[in-house]
């Protein structure tokens, strides 16, 4: 018999392993395209004639600035993080096609759309942690929600692996390439992560989620210390990340190598995230960040004690090993911290995350080329992040032991 007092509630839909698959090709297609192609392309874009040095700094500024934007931005998908990630997802692709049509003489059209992949990427972040840890979480599986951010390496070697591979085509192609591959990755989120289909529930349920108390669409109060932390994380790893090809290449003169650094680099971050899941879901999400962050400060400090080639190699596995496990982690504490309503929280660590990779290679071009204090420009930034990065992963492994996991 039909009860017509029944209303409307959430049907069994996918299993979880299809949140984490969603999960894993958004990031994929939204940081490892949208955000982090262009590093591997851009010397095939100078060799070509398309892009000037010049140009490709500007190009590079014009994403971190979107990058923040987006990250500004990113709390407008509250209350529907699903349609943001689909509208990103298809921000990135028609963005990333776009840049295939131009020439050297469209230095300001590649800034715009540079900085406008930025913005979806930010989006694309905040919104697949805030829907896809929400969706784990309500399936009763939250501590899968480690492997979603697999996503940025696997695209970082993917995107590294294709410019490496089809080096030899012009670089306007494999723009086209990743585009089209990016529109791919889009369709099968948007096919995948559909919404779930109403069905009939009991009054009892209703009522029960009546009483449920609102999400807050502000920040919890005391959260300030993190947002700074993930800011710090922002200005260390980004030193490096920019850096370490440009003093590589004065120790090295193979190109086979700069060719598979970018795609070692995601396979790094890539694995370490697994390792993280596998070995480290158990520890509280403070301590796996505070871990992450200081080993991230090893990896800082190694090229100021010595310069060499098995210092900066070392370096970069130690930053490239460890960013993405201190994004996961903190993404997963905001999630714990704001369980009913993320997504401002996240947006403005991403906000601070983006302020710091801003500031990285602001201070280097401010600090020139004279030596401070016997060291040049890198060293003294370096030692700046290997002191925030220090002092940041204190405070929070003393705050593991202040407030349950």
């Amino acid at each position: 018999m039909t009860d017509s007092s029944r209303t409307p509630a959430t049907a069994p839909d996918r299993s979880p392993v299809w949140v984490v698959v969603c999960g894993i090709l958004a990031l994929a297609m939204a940081m490892g395209v949208g955000r982090f192609a262009f590093t591997p392309l851009m010397p095939l874009m100078m060799r070509d004639g398309t892009l000037s040095a010049a140009a490709g700094a500007e190009w590079a500024a014009a994403n971190y600035v979107g990058y923040l934007v987006g990250a500004l931005t990113a709390a407008r998908f509250s209350a529907r993080p699903r349609q943001g990630l689909l509208l990103a997802l298809l921000g990135v692709a028609l963005s990333t096609l776009a840049v295939a049509g131009l020439d050297e003489a469209s230095v300001m059209a590649g800034s715009v759309l540079r900085a406008a992949s930025g913005i979806f990427s930010a989006w694309a972040l905040v919104c697949t942690s805030s829907w896809g840890l929400a969706e784990l979480a309500r399936r009763q599986v939250p501590q899968w929600g480690s492997w979603i951010y697999t996503g940025v390496g696997v695209g970082i070697c993917l995107a590294g692996v294709l410019a490496w591979l089809g080096g030899g085509q012009p670089a306007r192609w494999l723009w086209v390439e990743l585009g089209l591959l990016a529109l791919l990755g889009g369709v099968l989120v948007w096919r995948w992560a559909a919404p779930q289909v109403p069905v009939l529930a009991s009054p009892a349920v209703t009522q029960a989620k009546g009483t449920a108390h609102p999400a807050p669409s502000s920040v919890p109060p005391g959260q300030l210390p993190l947002v700074l932390c993930y800011g710090t994380f922002g200005f260390g790893y980004i030193v490096p990340a920019t850096f370490l090809p440009a003093m590589a290449r004065q120790q090295v003169s193979d190109p086979l190598v700069f060719g598979l650094a970018w795609p070692l680099f995601g396979l790094a971050a890539a694995l370490s995230v697994v390792g993280a899941a596998r070995w480290l879901s158990a520890w509280p999400r403070r301590r796996v960040w505070a871990l992450a962050q200081g080993t991230m400060a090893l990896g800082t400090a190694l090229p100021i004690v010595s310069l060499s080639l098995w210092t900066l190699a070392a370096s970069a596995v130690l930053v490239g090993g460890t960013f993405m496990v201190a994004t996961m982690a903190g993404l997963q504490l905001a999630r714990e911290q704001a369980p009913l309503n993320p997504t401002p929280l996240l947006a403005r660590m991403t906000v601070a995350f983006a302020m710091g990779q801003i500031v990285g290679p602001v201070l280097v071009r401010l600090l020139g080329t004279q030596p401070w204090w016997g060291w040049d420009a890198l060293a003294c930034a370096n030692a700046l992040a290997t002191v925030l990065l220090l002092g940041s992963a204190g405070w929070l492994w003393r705050g593991t032991r202040q407030s349950p996991a």
